[in-house]
């Protein structure tokens, strides 16, 4: 089997650069979203707001 040998040529800092820019770093700020009590407060108020379903007339 024939292989080839080969030695890295790179210093620590072009290693440590290297590793950084592969790295995706974790961003601060996520724009996952959030749970927020007032959002279930304000969907709450929107559910007890909303028109009710007409009945069905009797018959006459």
């Amino acid at each position: 089997m024939l292989t080839k040998e080969f030695t890295l040529t790179a210093t620590p800092a072009q290693t440590t650069t290297l590793s950084a820019l592969m790295a995706e770093p974790e961003a601060a700020v996520s724009d996952a979203p959030l749970y927020t009590p007032e959002a279930a407060g304000f969907l709450l108020a929107l559910l007890l707001l909303s028109p009710k379903e007409p009945k069905e007339p009797r018959g006459k």
